[in-house]
């Protein structure tokens, strides 16, 4: 997901430091202050201690293996009445138990399809957040039930706030359900990141799930309809409503699920695969904007071959389609083969000469390998969607508008990771203990994350870093992982023992901040350059980090790799002839 006003990148490590100041209590005189602070201390003591807060992945109780849902809906009561068949098996233990999320939903009949029991109706409880199914039997590991719901799907009840990053958390929504606006389009879409799509269909709506999906979408014969996946075909019947099939045969997680209906134009374009193979890449907007799609979306079919040719796996889904929604709720999502995007991204080409979004287009779209084809197993593992979609952005950037453009967005991304910070405090890059998940959605996890993977490039080389991504996304493609599943395809490819890297990058809060003094003996004709970390470290890590010192002298340069791993780390560089002309820090 793109929140697209989030600012940041990290080109070098010589960071700002910041210092916060917090007001005294002025009723409080200094002769009190030892005996107040012995007082907290000794009631500190006192109180029983507790857990921390940990959220842990989802439990695996059960695999849900295929969804198939059949939607129809009520535009006036803004209501979708669904049936949704659910293909599943215990993951390990034995169970005659199925718990599903459904979210403000009207549950009218459960049956089994599968089976000695087939057609037989379940008993169940349904208390407005969660479907308890008793199955009929029990079932054992990979025995496999397939469970029909017959139900009303309420977008207008769920209660769930969004937040920042995402302002509503219905799932489901109308646009101009009524048409009574003229000048606003009459949609349907919906929005599943990060838990919401149980709000228009009974699944288990976590991020460690993946299942392979059919939609069969009835609407009136005018609007067109998107979904993830192949379209199958279409079935009209005798009140002139159409049935379109959309099927999707990967697995993917329920969150990237995605329906979208409205009167668009569709604007078709096509990428080649190695095998010659022609995909969809459609563009599918509001008619006035017809004649701008492939101004907006053009480079589209470039960059999946630039991020294919890059990361050495080739884009693994059967199309991909862009749609431009009202009111959307977020900047943009990366609903797997469907991405929907927020109106912002209309442009005339007149003013798409000074904002052209290319960099939300990449980042949505380099989520359908990481997110999409490789998802985060916990929202708290989120870094592993936003960083790396983040730092396609310096990717896209760097290959088709040059180092400096791509270095001068890095600068700002930079920028908006300090302001995050300062405003929201300084967190984990891998969080447990969030109070809500849509925390996790923040410059740490964006931009923070995208200037770290640059640091980890740097530091590696290209051939290091693209090898271990390449094999990352070939291991566990169609599954979820955790950050050191990612280290360790990084250790496998270069040998070295990386616990180093992302214990303090990944693992803690903070960044250094170093002061760096350097003088010149031109009797002994050495260099002294000293560099000190003054952040707090009884809150943030003691670093180790590698730097690049390049010397400029008598019109020669020369590049001297040091390690600063102490609180106060001395360098002296011999030889050198002449004071330099300048000497730049660099690890970027």
């Amino acid at each position: 997901m793109n929140k697209s006003l989030l600012l940041l990148g990290f080109s070098t490590i010589v960071l700002s430091s910041c210092t916060i100041f917090k007001n005294k209590d002025k009723s409080i005189s200094d002769s009190n202050t030892d005996t107040m602070e012995e007082v907290i201390t000794e009631t500190e003591q006192s109180l029983p201690k507790v857990q921390p807060i940990y959220n842990a992945s989802e439990t695996r109780v059960h695999d849900l293996i295929h969804t198939e849902l059949r939607v129809n809906f009520n535009w006036e009561n803004q209501t979708m009445a669904g049936v949704a068949k659910l293909t599943l098996h215990p993951y390990f233990y034995e169970t005659d138990s199925l718990i599903l999320d459904a979210k403000a939903m009207d549950i009218h009949k459960v049956t089994i399809e599968s089976g000695t029991f087939k057609g037989r109706e379940l008993p169940y409880k349904n208390d407005g957040w969660y479907l308890r199914i008793k199955l009929p039997q029990k079932f054992k590991r990979q025995e496999e039930f397939t469970v029909s719901i017959t139900y009303t799907a309420n977008p207008e009840k769920v209660t769930t706030e969004g937040a920042s990053a995402i302002s509503e958390a219905k799932g489901l929504y109308f646009i101009n359900h009524d048409g009574s606006n003229p000048n606003k389009h009459m949609e349907i879409w919906t929005q599943g990141e990060t838990e919401a799509s149980s709000c228009w269909f009974p699944t288990i709506d976590s991020p460690n799930e993946k299942t392979t999906q059919e939609m069969f979408i009835t609407v009136k014969d005018k609007y067109k309809t998107l979904s993830n996946g192949s379209f199958i075909g279409s079935e009209t019947d005798a009140n002139g409503k159409r049935t379109d099939h959309w099927k999707m045969d990967q697995p993917h997680a329920p969150y990237l699920f995605m329906m979208a209906i409205g009167d668009f134009k569709i604007v078709k374009d096509t990428w080649t695969n190695k095998n010659g193979e022609q995909i969809e890449v459609n563009y599918y907007v509001e008619e006035k904007y017809e004649q701008y799609a492939r101004d907006i979306f053009g480079k589209t079919p470039k960059m999946i071959q630039f991020f294919s040719d890059k990361l050495g796996v080739e884009y693994p889904w059967p199309k991909y389609s862009q749609v431009v929604v009202r009111d959307y709720v977020s900047g943009a999502m990366e609903n797997t083969s469907a991405t929907i995007h927020g109106d912002f991204l209309y442009r005339t080409k007149r003013e798409l000469i000074d904002s052209d979004n290319e960099s939300i287009i990449a980042h949505e779209l380099f989520h359908h390998w990481f997110g999409d084809y490789v998802t985060c197993e916990s929202w708290a593992n989120l870094p592993l969607n936003e960083s790396f979609a983040n730092y396609s952005q310096f990717l896209w950037d760097e290959f088709e508008h040059g180092k400096m453009e791509a270095d001068k967005h890095a600068q700002s991304e930079m920028e908006g990771y300090f302001i995050s910070a300062q405003q929201g405090g300084h967190v984990d890059m891998i969080r447990y203990d969030y109070g809500n998940m849509m925390e996790m959605f923040d410059g740490h996890s964006y931009n923070k994350g995208g200037r770290i993977l640059n640091m980890l490039r740097t530091y590696l080389g290209d051939d290091a870093f693209f090898e271990a991504l390449k094999n990352y996304l070939n291991e566990n493609k169609y599954t979820s992982t955790e950050i050191h599943e990612l280290r360790m395809q990084f250790e496998k490819v270069c040998g070295q023992d990386l616990n180093w890297f992302f214990n303090q990058w990944f693992l803690a809060s903070g960044h250094p901040e170093v002061k760096i003094d350097q003088e010149y003996d031109p009797t002994t004709k050495t260099l002294t350059v000293t560099i000190n970390q003054t952040q707090d470290t009884d809150k943030w890590p003691l670093y180790q980090l590698p730097i690049d010192i390049d010397i400029y002298s008598s019109g020669k340069a020369a590049r001297k790799r040091v390690w600063v791993k102490d609180e106060l780390n001395t360098f002296v560089f011999e030889n050198i002839t002449s004071q330099p002309d300048l000497v730049n820090n660099r690890c970027d």
